[in-house]
């Protein structure tokens, strides 16, 4: 018979995380959030508590868990802020994860420590400006010149990249060209401080506030030939399967940002008073929480699903994608609903609704848009 209940230590570690957002995020995190800053503090204690090195083995100074335990924390987390969560999201997922999976010996062992303990922050260097969901259209280049690579181009809408705690960006690079007259695109590993490595300015964002986005440039920047990343001439195999992996991640933390405005919903239906009642005896807005928290409670279990076909090493391309868009969609629709629930007050930045609103959109368009899953689906059907 299935069993939907979480074994006791995922479920330890996602009352650890729910306490930890509730008491060390939610009171703090609204003004970081206005002020557009980045919270060291908060992510200086996430370190301490081995958040980021949750799907690393010990060898590497992890926590010896795995992908699904990432999700539940993502989720938790964003129940209260999607700043946060996206920032150990792609801190780990897509920073730290792509030099376990395809990192040599000595790579590893150079950067997973301060990776994993959360001292140091990794980036993915993947979309341009002129190319988003058409990885292949990608135009940064990077050409052998004896024992170094000489990087080119432009990178956009990169999470952790310009913090003071960033360590490197892993940088998808044409390296060639393949026999059938495809790219050769391979993955090279840059630190932060290379010459050559510009880092503008922060974005201007509707939403993430609180998190780390720029556009990186390079100009005759030169790494060692040593920083490639795996198998000269892999990087699309690599970065396909980074993104599989990070779209469970992300439908994770959709469903935290669905739940979050269930959470808020009821707690507000409880205390608001319209025309002598409380607005939670009106059948209106109980209908309207109902169906916010059937959309968290069906996006759930997507991603739950994704995720366990990925543990037990089975293909899960087509329920990664189903994951994301469904708990994508469900993070947009019941963050409108929330709004409207709240009125007035559903506007205000103060208010952790507001807040989700503003988050919402980008998790319908970042590590592949809402679009792009229709298109992986209807292909895994054999469209």
């Amino acid at each position: 018979m299935l069993d939907f209940r979480l074994p006791s230590e995922y479920e330890d570690l996602r009352k650890t995380v729910e306490e930890f957002a509730r008491d060390e995020v939610a009171p703090v995190i609204g003004d970081y959030y206005e002020r557009e800053a980045f919270p060291y503090p908060i992510f200086a204690k996430m370190g301490q508590m081995g958040l980021f090195g949750l799907p690393f083995p010990e060898e590497f100074g992890g926590m010896g868990g795995d992908y699904f335990a990432l999700c539940l924390t993502l989720e938790e987390l964003a129940r209260v802020d999607s700043s946060v969560a996206i920032t150990l999201e792609a801190a780990t997922s897509l920073g730290a994860m792509p030099v376990y999976r395809f990192g040599t010996d000595e790579q590893k062992a150079e950067w997973l420590p301060s990776l994993t303990s959360g001292e140091k922050l990794g980036a993915f260097g993947l979309t341009e400006p002129g190319s988003g969901s058409d990885a292949g259209a990608l135009a940064t280049t990077a050409r052998l010149e004896g024992d170094e690579w000489v990087i080119n181009g432009t990178k956009a809408f990169i999470t952790n990249s310009g913090t003071d705690i960033t360590g490197l960006v892993t940088v998808a690079a044409v390296t060639g060209t393949l026999p059938d007259g495809r790219k050769e695109i391979s993955s090279i590993i840059v630190p932060s401080g290379t010459p050559g490595f510009t880092v503008s300015k922060k974005y201007s964002k509707v939403g993430w506030c609180a998190s780390d986005t720029r556009e990186l440039s390079f100009a005759d920047c030169r790494v060692p030939a040593a920083n490639l990343l795996g198998t000269r001439g892999r990087g699309f195999a690599q970065f396909l399967r980074t993104l599989d992996e990070g779209r469970v991640a992300i439908a994770a933390l959709s469903v935290g940002l669905a739940q979050g405005c269930v959470d808020e919903s009821v707690k507000y239906a409880h205390e608001r008073e319209t025309f002598g009642a409380k607005i939670g005896t009106y059948q209106a807005i109980q209908f309207k929480i109902a169906e916010m928290e059937t959309r968290a409670h069906t996006a759930r279990l997507a991603y739950y699903e994704a995720a366990s076909r990925m543990l037990r090493g089975e293909p899960f391309k087509k329920q990664a994608a189903i994951a994301k868009l469904v708990a994508s969609e469900a993070a947009m629709d019941n963050a409108r609903d929330a709004t409207q629930i709240f009125g007035g007050y559903g506007f205000m930045n103060e208010y952790p609704v507001g807040r989700f609103y503003r988050d919402a959109k980008i998790l319908e368009i970042g590590e592949g848009t809402s679009e792009v899953q229709k298109m992986l689906i209807a292909r895994e059907l054999g469209l």
